[in-house]
Formats: C-alpha cells, structure tokens, sequence
C-alpha cells in the first residue's frame, strides 16, 4: 500500500508540474505571427499524406491475402458449416466493400477539401434527404444479416429428437478437458461437481442408474455421418468450446448446462488427405525440420513431426495455461467408433478397481 502511494504521490506531482508549465506557456505574450496555425504548404502536405496512407492500406490489404490467404480454415467438415461459411463471406463482403469505399471517401475529401486561405468552407445547417440516405441504408443492410444470421442460427441449434443424436457431455475445468459418454444406453447419469471423488472426476451421481454405464475418456471419438449432441459444463470458470473445423463453439459455463449439435461429415483420415491440409502439414512439418537441425546443435531432442488432427480448444482466456487447453478428436466410421466405445471402460468398472 505504501508503494501504490507513493507511485500515486509521484504521479500527481507531474500531472501538477505539467499544468502549471500550461499555465505559464499562456500568460506570456504571445507573437503577432502565429507559428501554430497550419500553412498552405501544412496542409498540402497532410493532404498528400493522407493519399499516401490510403493507397498504404489498400496495397496492406491486398499483400496480406496473397501472403496470408492459406492460413484460412479448410471447407468446413460438418453438415451445418457451410452455412456458417456463407453468412460470414457475405458479412466480410460487405464489410470489405463499406470499408474500401468509405475510406476511399474520407480519404479523397480530406485531400480535395485541404485547407487553403483562398477557399471557404459553405456551412449546411442539415440535409434532412442526405441524412435518411446515410442511415436506412445501413439499417437494412444490417437488418437483413441479422435475420438471415437468426434463421441461420436457429436451423443449426433447432436439434430434431427424431434424429437420434449421440449425447456427449465436454466438461471443462482449467487446463484440461474431459469427455462423457452416455454407454449402451447413450443417457448421461446426473452429475454434480459436489460429488467429485476419485476416479469419479466429473462428478457423475453414482447412485443414478444412468451413470453407471457412463464412460469418461480423454479422447474424443465421433461416428461419421451421425448428429451429435454436445452437454457442456464447467468446473471453475468461464471456458468455451471451440472446434473450429466443424464451426462450432459454445461457451461452457459454471453452475449451469449449455449445448451445441452438428453432424461430422469428413473422417480425420479423409480431411489429412484434403489438398489444403496436406499443404499446411508439409510447410510445418518444413519448419519443425530447420528448428530440429537448430536443437540438435545444442544437443536437444528435435520436434516430432506433425500429423492433422481435428482439435477441441478453448476459445475463453481462462488462466496461465489456456494456450494449452486442447483435446484431440477423431471423427471415424461408426464400425470404428463402436469399437472404439467398447474398450474404454465404464465410470462402474472404475469405482470398483
């Protein structure tokens, strides 16, 4: 606390020295020549100035999609996803093409309407016909992306109970995430973080025989071509859910539950062979490769070589180790993830070991 007054005190001390400069700079005379009005030759200036830095970010602009363009995520590997692409390609298009013009506008007039001592500016009190133009053009605009983002929203959440999904529970805590799956039965037991004990990690009610068949696992497996229910809870604070190669995120909130569906449309197996994920492993893979050649001369252990695998990450900054907060998916054929289901063993076998 002495410290905080201290650096307080100091702090209030300039800010004092500073106004009483400001005030000594206006009591002196001041000159019959103003040095502090701008010049025709200022304002050329600036006005050139200000062509030169709109043609800076168009050129920015321009170099960063050719550079940049191939960060972008692959074609979306869900069902729903593709909407989700073209309602944020038509935002960005429009946001792209208002913001170009705009500042090419703002731009141009403040080098057209540059200060200049020959020139007077005209004054309009209002231009009632100029203003309506300016604003029920953006008012439908934006309308019309709410509406189609609400319906496009509301088809994606709307789950169907004739569809049959697979009910999976996410359940996140700081800096990991866990998986559940509902068994033979695909029912999640009742949980609660008060009966967190042991190897019952997510708190499932073992006196709920739902849960006896759960299966928590560390791994996520999805069948191909079947919808998936998503229950998302968490054990500290804020978390979000994010798969970013199926469009899907929900935030994961303490004391409540929240959820998300999408069906898996592309295999893992399938999305490593697509054309773009090919070409982003091997330019990693490059880089691992010259950043190995380096630790090796130091006579550390070089970096494994990457394989693409669908991730679940979290999308809230939730502590000192977020960065790290990911989970590996593995979308597969329904044969494969059967299998797969029947070796993990259920939250019963495990309370009894």
């Amino acid at each position: 606390m002495t410290a905080f007054l201290v650096v307080l005190v100091i702090i209030l001390f300039g800010i004092s020295v500073w106004q009483m400069s400001r005030i000594f700079q206006l009591a002196q005379v001041k000159p019959s020549v103003n040095s502090e009005i701008a010049s025709d030759k200022d304002n050329n200036t600036q006005g050139y100035l200000m062509m030169g830095f709109l043609a800076f970010i168009y050129i920015l602009t321009i170099v960063s999609f050719w550079l940049w363009s191939d960060t972008l995520l692959p074609d979306s590997a869900s069902e729903h996803g593709s909407r989700i692409d073209n309602l944020m390609l038509i935002s960005m298009i429009l946001i792209f093409f208002v913001g170009i013009i705009t500042q090419g506008v703002l731009h141009y007039f403040a080098f057209i309407y540059r200060g200049n001592k020959v020139k007077r500016a005209t004054f309009y009190a209002d231009n009632d016909k100029l203003e309506f133009i300016w604003t029920i053009i953006p008012v439908i605009v934006l309308a019309g992306l709410i509406i189609y983002g609400l319906f496009t929203w509301t088809d994606i959440m709307n789950v169907d109970k004739d569809d049959d999904p697979l009910i999976v529970e996410l359940y996140a805590q700081q800096f990991n995430w866990k998986a559940r799956y509902g068994g033979n039965d695909n029912t999640l037991g009742e949980a609660n973080v008060r009966l967190i004990e042991g190897v019952n990690q997510l708190g499932v009610d073992p006196a709920d025989p739902n849960g006896q068949d759960d299966k928590i696992v560390t791994e996520l497996h999805l069948p191909v071509g079947r919808k998936v229910l998503f229950k998302m809870r968490s054990q500290d604070v804020l978390h979000s859910a994010y798969m970013p190669h199926f469009r899907a995120q929900m935030n994961c909130v303490p004391g409540m539950i929240t959820q998300f569906a999408f069906t898996p449309t592309v295999t893992t197996a399938e999305m490593r062979q697509n054309d773009h994920i090919v070409e982003k492993v091997a330019n990693i893979n490059n880089i691992r490769k010259e950043k190995s050649a380096a630790l090796a001369v130091n006579g550390e252990e070089p970096l494994e070589t990457y394989e693409f695998d669908y991730v679940l990450l979290c999308n809230k900054i939730c502590g000192i180790s977020h960065y790290n907060m990911q989970m590996k998916i593995i979308v597969e054929s329904e044969e494969d993830y059967n299998s797969w289901l029947a070796e993990q063993p259920s939250l019963a076998e495990q309370l009894t070991k």
